[in-house]
């Protein structure tokens, strides 16, 4: 299994409060560094990274002299405003002695929650993969509130490697991986190498609050790789105190525990895509663009004859033939207003068209599942 992440193109990995801050103690340089060399390594192998970090409220706390987390709203939300401002420079700072760009993106719920913002979203990200930027990505915890908070960047990572279609999530936390009970309890308790994500057992291993400082524990590491794997991504969680961990769990070398997808990426998508939305409306394709879905081509503006109902970017609609035979469905990149003023006209007279160019794609491929 571990040949797998070896194989893995596109990697999230996701960084904890305990490493980034010495436990609290304030922004760990050494450590943000090595990550950055290590992240850079994989660059030069070809393999594509988006760096989801926690640490923003903790470098925070301690800046402004804090040593127990609080818990009112507003104290966490200054916190991460104060350290957000530390924890981005030492980023940019680290990936551009190896000439590397990176790029802060803070996300909410409701970011990915919303089709029009998880498009954006997507797209952006992809974007910045093409022109070889690291995404620093965080929990935008200055303008979260209880009901929109992911509730710990475990669940971001899982969330982002979704939402890229990764092939792998590597979490870098400061136990070596899970264990078959808490090893600090139980002197018993054994390392778990590997097995599937969607083994439930798992939970009760798991169980246990994080530290003071940090949100999860390994119970939220356990369920993100449950979510990751939805969309075929495997999960690697590893100690990202043991050197060189993160080049070594991207290598296969057999380093923490490796909880795998049972499914591919491209069929955990595509069952997503075809069981579980509501279809807002239809596109109406001629016979070419029928053709062109079916032997795994991108929908573009100039196959389609007609648009029924009203919806968003975003949303999830029906392709059908002439004959009103649906084909297919996915996610539009076009509201149904811009679709119908840009059907039957190809790609490069979009942007006269609607004064922009967001995507050539009416619907993206990867964003397609086939009836």
């Amino acid at each position: 299994m571990r040949t797998r992440i070896a194989k893995s193109r596109r990697l999230v990995v996701k960084v904890g409060s305990a490493l980034v801050t010495n436990n609290g103690a304030g922004l760990a340089l050494d450590f943000i560094a090595d990550c950055a060399r290590q992240i850079a390594s994989l660059h030069e192998g070809g393999r594509e990274v988006l760096l989801v970090s926690s640490g923003a409220i903790a470098a925070g706390m301690q800046r402004l002299g804090w040593t127990t987390r609080p818990s009112a709203m507003h104290d966490l939300q200054a916190a991460a405003a104060v350290g957000q401002m530390g924890l981005a420079q030492a980023y940019e700072t680290t990936f551009a002695e190896h000439n590397l760009k990176a790029a802060q993106i803070l996300l909410t719920h409701e970011d990915l929650a919303d089709r029009n913002r998880y498009l954006n979203a997507r797209s952006t990200l992809h974007t910045l993969l093409g022109y070889a930027v690291v995404p620093i990505i965080n929990e935008n915890d200055t303008v979260v509130t209880d009901e929109i908070k992911f509730g710990d960047n475990d669940t971001l990572g899982a969330l982002v490697a979704n939402l890229v279609e990764a092939d792998a999530l590597i979490i870098l936390t400061d136990q070596k991986g899970l264990y078959t009970a808490d090893p600090r309890q139980d002197a018993s308790a054994t390392l778990i190498s590997e097995g599937r994500a969607d083994d439930r057992s798992y939970d009760a291993m798991a169980g246990g609050a994080g530290s003071g400082i940090s949100k999860g524990g390994m119970i939220t590491k356990v369920r993100a790789a449950q979510r990751a794997a939805r969309s075929g991504a495997h999960t690697l969680i590893v100690s990202g105190r043991e050197e060189n961990a993160l080049m070594r769990a991207a290598s296969g070398e057999v380093i923490g525990t490796l909880l795998y997808a049972t499914e591919s990426p491209l069929t955990a998508r595509k069952q997503w895509l075809a069981d579980h939305l509501q279809l807002a409306g239809s596109l109406i394709l001629d016979e070419g663009a029928a053709r062109a879905l079916r032997s795994g081509r991108s929908l573009l503006a100039v196959g389609v004859k007609s648009v029924d109902g009203e919806f968003e970017r975003g949303a999830a609609i029906a392709c059908r033939t002439l004959d009103g035979t649906e084909i297919a469905r996915g996610l539009v990149n076009y509201s149904s207003s811009e679709a119908r003023r840009i059907a039957g006209h190809g790609s490069a007279d979009i942007e006269a068209l609607l004064g922009y160019l967001d995507d050539e794609e009416l619907i993206h491929r990867s964003n397609l599942v086939l009836l």
